[in-house]
């Protein structure tokens, strides 16, 4: 259950019965050969599958995360800290006023940071409950990784889903390379090439609709689950 396809009527509604929702932050970011809308589309794609299981309400997705390393790459769009911190904070207290008190908050891109305002938030509301999920860090994306026998990382097959490309990956596996994050986003560039942190660019789809089948049933287990 999507806010867009909603009004607040059914909003209100719904809080008489649920007080969970479900957050979803990202970047718009270089992924080699994937859309630079990897880190959302990824997020979106599992939180419409787990409303369709718990519906639970998704509100839109901050489109834009902590990306300026990738400066160089064209279409990489970054915000810093700070700014992710304060509009995330605003967000979630704009919420909580409305009386929704267990929240998701499902991530998918690794240079965000849980914001420290919105744990501050939490911790001075005693009924409060926010969970800060990493999708490609939880023990499905671990045990995937074992099982395979190769590591994710970013824009490798880790990424690679049916909804996330745009264009033919190669059939090669890519050496691991090492940039330094904290040097200039051209030397990012020169260091990653095609922007693929290496390893193998892309898994058959019935291996990726597997993963993505029980990351679906870890973060409904979260969303069941609360402290």
């Amino acid at each position: 259950m999507f806010l867009e396809d909603l009004n607040w009527m059914d909003v209100e509604s719904y809080l008489q019965q649920d007080d969970r929702v479900i957050l979803i932050t990202g970047a718009t970011e270089q992924h080699a050969f994937l859309s630079l809308f990897t880190d959302i589309r990824i997020p979106r794609s599992l939180a419409a599958a787990v409303t369709m299981r718990t519906n639970v309400l998704v509100v839109p997705p901050l489109n834009f995360g902590m990306s300026a390393y990738f400066a160089a790459y064209p279409g990489t769009v970054s915000i810093s800290q700070a700014t992710f911190n304060q509009v995330m904070t605003e967000i979630v207290a704009s919420l909580v006023q409305q009386g929704f008190r267990r929240m998701l908050i499902l991530n998918g891109h690794g240079g965000n940071e849980f914001p420290a305002g919105v744990q501050q938030l939490a911790s001075e509301h005693d009924d409060l409950k926010v969970k800060w999920h990493n999708w490609w860090q939880g023990p499905v994306a671990k045990q995937t990784m074992a099982e395979l026998g190769h590591e994710g990382t970013h824009a490798n097959w880790l990424e690679n889903f049916t909804f996330t490309r745009v264009a033919e990956s190669p059939q090669a596996e890519k050496p691991f390379l090492e940039a330094d994050m904290a040097a200039s986003p051209q030397a990012v560039r020169e260091a990653l090439g095609d922007g693929s942190f290496g390893g193998v660019y892309q898994m058959p789809d019935h291996v990726m609709q597997k993963f993505f089948d029980r990351l679906v049933d870890e973060i409904v287990l979260l969303l069941e689950e609360w402290d």
